[in-house]
């Protein structure tokens, strides 16, 4: 292969992660997938938490929050969480990968966050208060971004469908008279909804406080 980059080593992490898990994304697995030694890995990354890092910044580096334009402040915050979801939706890994490392240190996740902040402090939110609003939002957007669950790597279509199958029975066959809201709402309980909509119900579900308590002021 041609000379070894930051960004190839990252990509290859990401997929094994994606298929795999992140137990078994590790250097010496990267270098025996793309043909170098480990030394040649180490060059870009000194270890683990580096690599961490440096997936991290590689999944939200292609997210760009739209310009602000004339809209409110509560639309322009809702387009950057929604945005967010669905860049880190592309990785089942995503969350995985955030929840391992700092992320004060992740400069693309840096740039969305002062945004946030910048809008939560438009709204007449203080310091604090617009700390803790992007704070509850972003991770939100991480959470949110994580499911419908991610089943477990390698499983196939239709063992998918046997699995959601059986949990709607297992719902079902709950007694009616002591759990009657899940034994009626089992199907859509397990088979959910689509994702556009799961992803802008859950940020309008979020963002609603927000939004009510800067009514308020």
């Amino acid at each position: 292969m041609g000379k070894l980059t930051a960004e190839a080593i990252v990509e290859k992490a990401l997929e094994i992660g994606d298929a795999e898990g992140l137990d078994a994304v590790t250097i010496r697995r990267l270098a025996t997938d793309l043909g170098v030694t480990p030394m040649a890995l180490y060059w870009h990354f000194k270890n683990k938490e580096q690599l961490l890092i440096g997936m991290a910044d590689h999944l939200i580096a292609g997210f760009t929050p739209k310009d602000a334009g004339d809209r409110p402040w509560h639309q322009e915050l809702r387009d950057l969480v929604l945005g967010l979801i669905r860049t880190l939706r592309r990785y089942p890994c995503a969350k995985n990968v955030l929840e391992q490392i700092d992320q004060t240190t992740v400069p693309s996740f840096l740039t969305v966050w002062d945004r946030a902040l910048g809008l939560a402090c438009s709204a007449g939110f203080s310091q604090e208060e617009s700390c803790l609003i992007t704070k509850y939002l972003l991770q939100s957007a991480i959470s949110i971004a994580d499911a419908p669950v991610h089943f477990r790597p390698g499983r196939t279509p239709e063992e998918v469908t046997e699995l959601l199958r059986v949990k709607r029975l297992g719902l079902q066959s709950l007694p009616a008279d002591t759990y009657p809201n899940l034994v009626a709402m089992a199907r859509p309980m397990v088979e959910g909804v689509s994702e556009e909509f799961y992803d802008s119900f859950g940020v309008d579900l979020v963002l609603g406080g927000v939004v009510a308590l800067a009514a308020r002021r």
